[in-house]
């Protein structure tokens, strides 16, 4: 109760640093990591410097409800895939164009397409119950909620990101994804909604290249849980054993091999 009074009541600068520093005993790993990787893709020292300074000013500036070493993690798995391996990056769920524009960044410097699926009108209407997450915090997301338009999302990528490389296909998932095809080597998924994932993992985790990764921001989330630890849903909807994750139950961020 007192840290949440204290998070309303401080400044904006100071609450930022206080996330970060908050932050850092998960995200300092994850950068010492991404600064010592050696890729398939060509990437520089200097262009792994200024990816990790310029997460932290877009999250200064956007509204980003996740960690810079979770961002890593995803960018890493991009440059771990060979440049000659033909693909695009997806992400599901845009918000405010946080992650967007830090993925779009990835993705130039990667060469790669990106493709930017989301209602742009926040969480759809549904009947799931929702309360708490795996750390005992509120988790509800009545409808509309997590709402960036079009034009906010790409406003924010043209400023802090790289729009060029990136497509954005608006409507409900149910509505855009049935008939992708396209090759895809690493899927991001922020969608809060079990209903939504599964929509996601249904049409995205097909069109996986060899050694490429979804990934799920909602790991925290005991639907999100129930629904990837579900033997039953892989089979039925996807004719496959459970894949292999990392972080599941553990972490905010899932990865799906």
């Amino acid at each position: 109760m007192m840290k949440d009074f204290l998070r309303k009541k401080m400044p904006w600068p100071a609450l930022y640093l206080y996330r970060k520093l908050n932050a850092l005993p998960y995200d300092f790993p994850r950068i010492i990591t991404f600064i010592a990787l050696k890729p398939e893709t060509r990437i520089s020292l200097r262009q792994k410097l200024f990816l990790i300074l310029r997460f932290y000013k877009i999250s200064y500036f956007i509204n980003c409800p996740h960690r810079e070493g979770e961002m890593l993690e995803v960018v890493h798995k991009i440059f771990s895939i060979p440049h000659e391996k033909n693909g695009v990056i997806v992400e599901a769920g845009s918000f405010k164009g946080g992650s967007t524009s830090k993925i779009s960044l990835a993705a130039e410097i990667a060469g790669r397409k990106f493709l930017v699926f989301d209602s742009f009108e926040g969480i759809p209407d549904h009947q799931e119950a929702h309360g708490k997450n795996i750390f005992g915090g509120d988790a509800y997301f009545p409808e509309g909620s997590y709402c960036g338009s079009l034009e906010e999302v790409k406003k924010n990528v043209e400023k802090y990101g790289c729009i060029k490389n990136c497509e954005f296909i608006k409507g409900f998932f149910d509505q855009t994804m049935p008939g992708f095809k396209t090759p895809v080597i690493v899927g991001y998924i922020d969608v809060d909604l079990a209903s939504s994932t599964k929509t996601c993992l249904v049409y995205l985790y097909p069109a996986l290249v060899k050694g490429g990764a979804l990934f799920s921001q909602d790991g925290h989330l005991p639907w999100i849980i129930e629904l990837l630890s579900s033997e039953n849903f892989w089979q039925s909807e996807l004719g496959i054993n459970i894949p292999k994750m990392h972080g599941l139950g553990k972490e905010k961020l899932v990865s799906i091999e």
